[in-house]
């Protein structure tokens, strides 16, 4: 697995993994609520935040350039690049639970030590996504909070994780 820049053709493909809307708001909490997602939703939403550079869509592909992964890296103060967050986490149905999300993880992390001057990188996961939480904790990020999230599907405790490198 490797990363690449984000292109064209991957909201197309990430839209289709999203196949319930319980799965979209895991993964996207509440930055688009709307279902079905249409990769045209999340080239809507992503295009203007990439113009500023502190938005950065990267995709994992694998040998042969298949996508199989995806996740940003975003300022969430642009003018602190101390600290950056990592969203949008997700892997392919079909690679789900195999240890590509922890090496989507890995190579995160290592594109952050490489090309940004961030010390600390935080994320969010849902307390109702326990294999999320687990992939987390393998890359090794740890829990420093907790907060209610409400969606429109209800009210959803999210778990913020960090990790300094």
């Amino acid at each position: 697995m490797k990363l690449r820049a984000f292109q064209k053709e991957d909201p197309e493909i990430i839209s289709e993994w999203l196949r319930t809307e319980e799965e979209l708001y895991k993964w996207s909490a509440d930055r688009f609520n709307k279902f079905p997602l249409s990769g045209q939703d999340i080239e809507n939403n992503y295009q203007p935040q990439t113009v500023t550079g502190n938005f950065i869509p990267l995709t994992a592909v694998d040998d042969d350039g298949t996508v199989i992964g995806h996740f940003i890296i975003r300022y969430p103060a642009p003018q602190d690049k101390s600290s950056v967050r990592f969203g949008f986490v997700i892997v392919s149905p079909e690679h789900r639970g195999k240890g590509f999300g922890k090496e989507l993880l890995r190579l995160g992390i290592e594109y952050v030590k490489e090309n940004l001057s961030a010390k600390r990188i935080d994320l969010g996961v849902f307390a109702n996504n326990p294999s999320a939480k687990h992939c987390y904790e393998a890359a090794g990020f740890k829990e420093y909070g907790r907060r209610k999230c409400e969606l429109k599907i209800g009210l959803w405790e999210c778990i913020d994780m960090e990790l300094y490198i």
